[in-house]
């Protein structure tokens, strides 16, 4: 094979050098857009990969970036002023001089500068598509129409695993002194991995039967906040099927998240102390509940204890009545006995003075038929027969009357007799002493007793 005798070989370094001297003429101080990925400060430099994303956010375009310490402090006043910084995530246009360095063969973006005013209008703008969609979606005030508890005691904590923002949230809680209950799930609350970490935190907590779920961080730029206006945080806020309370920071904006929030809050110390106050809350609504339960309980005991004293003046006026009948029964007894005594000899009377007029009347019957016709003699029998029966009516009559009166009938009908040692009739409680035997008196017999109390 022969070679061409003047056709220019090039060494690597020779030709790298040249590509970099063309690259630096061509594509010197140009204005470049990108999304941030993978911000490493070594040395004071800042690197980072500047990428643009196509559908399903995959990447159809990457380049290495510096921006070189000479520049970064400058960059970094004039992002400070926006409330921005160099982040994760964050979408940048930036001025940048194209450069290739021989000895690794690489390309490479040098910063230059940072514009500001594109980075918060891509943060608005990316805001703004969200909170429509949030909107179209009827998702924006869902979860604000969920009922908070009274006392919500047992929370879903989503941020970052040994943050400052955990350490407020949970410090507050503990100096209350309630008892509640945390379960904690960790998430990144910035970088790539937010958006996913963060979403994922929120369906988690579905299981864990929550009365709430506060979602915090600790601050930091505008940048910082970005995953928390993106649209799977935001929905993953909006669809919990318990409220969720945001605290992430920021004084002065307001995130996609906060908007779809039950309630949001500037600061994790902030969604803790309104807890807190709410469970104070709750607890100043039963002490007073209690105190008006007691206060009624005691009127009502009141109100009890002088129903009773009636009572009891009643029971004693019944008591007294109740003696006053046992006196006139007492007295009724004797009387009847004596009646009925009385009226028992006045049928004894009645039955002798019938028998005898009977006997006289037979008597007189016979003697007037031996000396009549036998016809006589029957109309004697006759009259002697209607004569008996008749005194047989009243004897039983008298009988009856007698039976009537009888002092064992009045027990029957579930009065009782109660005499002393003596036998004399008990006719006042107060007049039994204690250990006196005591005889009471009822229809089928005799109880003896012995008083305990009187």
């Amino acid at each position: 094979m022969t070679l061409p005798l003047f056709e220019e070989t090039y060494t690597v370094s020779r030709l790298g050098a040249e590509v970099r001297e063309f690259l630096g003429e061509a594509f010197r101080s140009l204005w470049v857009t990108g999304e941030v990925q993978r911000p490493a400060l070594r040395g004071g430099h800042l690197y980072f990969d500047l990428v643009e994303k196509g559908a399903d956010d995959k990447i159809v375009g990457k380049l290495e970036a510096v921006l070189w310490r000479s520049d970064g402090e400058r960059v970094r006043r004039v992002l400070h002023a926006a409330k921005q910084e160099i982040a994760d995530g964050l979408a940048i246009r930036c001025r940048a001089d194209l450069d290739f360095y021989p000895p690794q063969g690489r390309l490479r973006l040098q910063v230059r500068e940072i514009d500001p005013v594109f980075t918060e209008g891509e943060l608005a703008r990316r805001r703004r598509e969200t909170l429509d969609w949030l909107l179209a979606e009827g998702l924006l005030e869902r979860n604000r129409a969920l009922a908070l508890p009274e006392l919500p005691l047992r929370l879903g904590l989503v941020t970052s695993l040994d943050s400052a923002a955990q350490a407020d949230f949970l410090a507050t809680l503990r100096e209350s002194g309630y008892g509640f209950q945390v379960i904690f799930v960790h998430a990144a609350v910035q970088g790539p991995a937010a958006e996913r970490e963060l979403a994922s935190a929120l369906r988690a907590l579905q299981a864990a039967a929550v009365d709430c779920a506060v979602l915090v961080r600790g601050g930091g730029s505008r940048a910082d906040l970005a995953a928390f206006d993106s649209r799977a945080v935001a929905a993953a806020v909006a669809r919990a099927t318990f409220p969720v309370l945001t605290g992430l920071g920021h004084e002065t904006d307001e995130s996609v998240a906060d908007r779809a929030a039950h309630l949001a809050f500037k600061t994790p110390t902030k969604a803790a102390e309104f807890l807190v106050a709410r469970v104070a809350a709750a607890e100043r609504r039963l002490e007073e509940a209690a105190t008006a339960l007691g206060h009624g309980a005691r009127a009502r005991l009141r109100l009890d204890g002088d129903r009773l004293d009636a009572a009891v003046r009643r029971t004693r006026t019944i008591e007294g009545r109740v003696g006053q009948a046992a006196d006139r029964l007492a007295g009724l007894e004797r009387n009847l006995a004596g009646v009925a005594r009385g009226r028992l000899r006045h049928a004894a009377a009645e039955e002798a003075g019938a028998r005898r007029q009977v006997r006289a009347a037979a008597q007189r019957a016979i003697r007037a038929a031996a000396a009549q016709p036998e016809r006589r003699a029957a109309r004697i029998l006759d009259f002697a027969r209607g004569a008996l029966r008749l005194a047989a009516a009243r004897l039983e009559g008298g009988a009856g009357r007698v039976r009537l009166l009888d002092p064992q009938r009045t027990l029957e009908r579930g009065y009782s007799l109660t005499r002393d040692a003596s036998g004399k009739l008990l006719r006042a409680a107060a007049a039994a002493a204690a250990g006196e035997r005591l005889a009471t008196q009822l229809a089928d017999g005799v109880v003896h007793s012995i008083v305990e109390e009187p």
